[in-house]
């Protein structure tokens, strides 16, 4: 890549920060840019869960812009600060995994990361490889800062002033995250808005020695599908990457017309179409983000399973099937099977039934039919919600 000049270096700048919140310090990543040389732009995840949904693809779409430009993205997988817990946005102490489980998320979170990233421009490094150094190489890192500055990051004062409990460890990590920096020659990193901390200590590890200070750039928090709060899965108003496609193209139907400026420009680095009905730019940011994660043509198909049920009102073609177990007194007890077929706890679909949300054959089910003959489910088609549907055959 040559060197351009100042304005070219701007222009370039601008271009790469849309739909960013803030890049720091101001003017930084358009001096790298007009260097003229590929940038190594970090990214730091630690493999907490097994699944990523498309809050966590706002930073991979970023990285992907950074990789259309000519850069190379730098992935780091935490399998050793996983074992730390980033307290960021935390009131308390994250749980701790055990090394099994941070392999085999780290996995699947590649899979699911390269269906954005491009592998060619992407180096994955796990972090174990320099941070499991001996004693004297971590007191060396970690003498170098002080307890005061640690305690600066809001979530730590925030859990101070209500008494609640911070394990040295945690005021370790920003150390561990920023060594990153330092490991990979890091010249960009990127998070989210709940991350400056992290990613502004990094710029004071590198310095401490004596190394380029990277800039950093602090993504949104991508709204969940209600429109209001930060996309979760404890919130319920997520959308997995994993989750089928026909259950993806259902749920971003629903989000409201007033967010998808923000799912436009963070997820597929577009603005929204000015010139056709929201119904319309929602499915065509449905099909395009299945087929990313389903592949070509997944996204039309959901589309047509979609109008089958919604505008049609008939039941979808294909649907997953399952064989009844009953109980003493051929009995099937509807919040167990609800909970085995759809994946969620026994208590949720208790609250299910009562609030009307669990249908046969397209009729409500009674709030307290808890227990029903098995006789009475057999050929039928048990539905939870608008968007998940088994049919029940006789055992």
């Amino acid at each position: 890549m040559p060197r351009v000049s100042g304005a070219e270096g701007e222009e370039a700048a601008r271009a790469l920060l849309s739909g960013a919140v803030e890049a720091l310090p101001e003017g930084r990543l358009a001096e790298q840019l007009a260097a003229g040389r590929p940038l190594r732009v970090k990214l730091g995840i630690d493999p907490t869960a097994p699944d990523i949904h498309l809050g966590h693809c706002v930073q991979l779409q970023k990285l992907r812009d950074f990789q259309d430009a000519g850069h190379l993205v730098v992935l780091i997988i935490g399998d050793m600060t996983a074992r730390v817990g980033d307290p960021s946005g935390r009131s308390s102490e994250r749980p701790v995994l055990s090394e099994e489980e941070i392999a085999s998320n780290a996995e699947t979170f590649q899979a699911q990361a390269f269906k954005i990233l491009d592998r060619d421009r992407t180096e994955v490094r796990f972090n174990a490889e320099w941070l499991s150094m001996p004693s004297e190489g971590l007191f060396g890192l970690v003498r170098r800062f002080t307890v005061a500055r640690l305690l600066e990051r809001d979530d730590f004062t925030r859990r101070m002033e209500r008494a609640e409990p911070i394990s040295a460890l945690e005021l370790l990590y920003p150390v561990l995250q920023g060594y990153d920096s330092v490991a990979v020659a890091a010249d960009v990193e990127i998070g989210g808005t709940d991350q400056k901390f992290n990613l502004l200590f990094g710029r004071e590890v590198q310095e401490s020695f004596g190394r380029p200070a990277q800039s950093v750039l602090t993504m949104p928090i991508l709204v969940g599908t209600d429109g209001v709060r930060r996309m979760s899965k404890s919130l319920g108003n997520y959308v997995g990457v994993t989750d089928p496609a026909d259950e993806m193209f259902g749920k971003l139907m629903s989000i409201p017309d007033d967010v998808m400026g923000q799912y436009y420009l963070l997820l597929l680095s577009e603005e929204l179409p000015p010139d056709i009905a929201a119904v319309d730019a929602k499915r065509a940011l449905a099909r395009r983000l299945v087929d990313r994660f389903h592949g070509e043509g997944a996204g039309s198909g959901a589309e047509s399973a979609f109008d089958r049920v919604h505008v049609e009102r008939e039941l979808p073609d294909d649907m997953p099937t399952t064989t009844l177990e009953p109980g003493a007194g051929g009995t099937v007890h509807l919040p167990a099977l609800i909970s085995d077929q759809f994946g969620v706890s026994r208590g949720e679909a208790r609250r299910l039934l009562q609030q009307g949300g669990v249908k046969l054959d397209g009729e409500p089910v009674g709030g307290d039919a808890f227990d029903l003959p098995a006789d009475d489910l057999a050929g039928r088609v048990l539905q939870v919600g608008k968007r998940r549907f088994v049919r029940l055959l006789r055992g």
